[in-house]
């Protein structure tokens, strides 16, 4: 079944497209639009290519999974930089995106022609009797998502806020708190790259487990010494480097632990676009009302919550395969 690569391939081709017709937009409606409709494109390649992965390599994907999120960790990192030198050299923004865009195009037609994908998921909970039903089937989908959701909004408040939130504090200038940002990134991209062969080592769970407990404890220390910006520093660097696994071995586990599908896949990923939607904007909200330190109590709650989710993903998968066992 070649079709898996071929509607990444051209999901990315539509997405560079789009990118490339953005300079020449000359009206906001028609730029909202834009970027409306490729949030398409974009959506099924997240779905697409993290799905595949779960496909094709089951229970051993976890370094695959860290390797592919690893690459937009770089990409976010990168970007900024490629538009930078472009202005540098005397190019334009419009140039900029043409550049970015092109780099997606041989990548777009490489995916479509590359060979078969699998046509049946791997699952670690085998089914539970011969019909192929699946054991605690909604439950683990549903505490996917909410480990997605919350995950997500941590990464966004943490990473569109510390800018402000180092300024307005007067912890930094403005040039610093832009490199407060990058150093975020950089540490975010360091983190899955060292992530990829750490999860040849460990379970998912274990990986998780620590990361998320690490982020809880520097969130606290950033709540703890507000006026202290080497502390933010070290805690900025620090949260970037131990979220950086969070997302992909969250994904991970969860398509380990039921019969993922493309139709699942995409409800647990649902998780991550409201994620990226509702908390961010409510944080903007409660910093116009409450002062810019509400960010990091907010930060804190979604990381609670973001464990929470994942010690009752740990249950229920623990339930269906002792379920699993018995019946089998």
């Amino acid at each position: 079944m070649r079709s898996g690569h071929f509607i990444l391939g051209l999901s990315q081709l539509v997405s560079a497209g789009l990118m490339a017709a953005i300079p020449m937009v000359g009206s906001l409606s028609v730029l909202l639009a834009i970027v409306l409709i490729n949030g398409i494109p974009n959506g099924m390649l997240s779905t697409g290519a993290n799905t595949l992965l779960m496909w094709t390599h089951g229970e051993r994907s976890g370094p695959y999974i860290n390797g592919l999120h690893f690459s937009f960790g770089l990409g976010a990192f990168l970007a900024p930089t490629v538009y930078a030198q472009m202005l540098r050299m005397g190019g334009t923004y419009q140039q900029a995106y043409w550049v970015l865009a092109g780099i997606a195009l041989p990548i777009a037609l490489f995916m479509m022609f590359l060979p078969d994908t699998p046509e049946h998921p791997h699952s670690q909970v085998e089914k539970a009797s011969g019909r192929g039903d699946v054991v605690i089937f909604m439950p683990i989908i549903i505490a996917g998502m909410a480990f997605l959701f919350f995950y997500v909004s941590s990464e966004m408040i943490f990473a569109n806020w510390i800018y402000t939130y180092a300024l307005t504090l007067k912890l930094a200038t403005a040039t610093q708190a832009a490199y407060l940002t990058s150093g975020f990134w950089l540490a975010f991209t360091i983190g899955r790259m060292i992530a990829i062969p750490v999860a040849t080592r460990l379970k998912s769970q274990q990986i998780l487990g620590f990361a998320l407990t690490a982020c809880i404890v520097i969130t606290t220390l950033i709540m703890a010494t507000p006026h202290s910006f080497v502390l933010l520093w070290i805690c900025t660097v620090g949260i970037g480097f131990f979220m950086a696994p969070i997302w992909p071995m969250g994904y991970n586990l969860a398509g380990q632990s039921v019969r993922l599908t493309a139709t699942i896949s995409s409800i647990i990923l649902l998780g991550d676009s409201l994620g990226g939607m509702i908390l961010p904007s409510l944080t903007g909200q409660a910093v116009e009302r409450f002062g810019v330190q509400t960010m990091t109590w907010l930060l804190f709650a979604s990381l609670v919550g973001n464990m929470a989710a994942l010690l009752v993903m740990l249950r229920l998968r623990a339930s269906a395969l002792s379920v699993t066992a018995r019946t089998g």
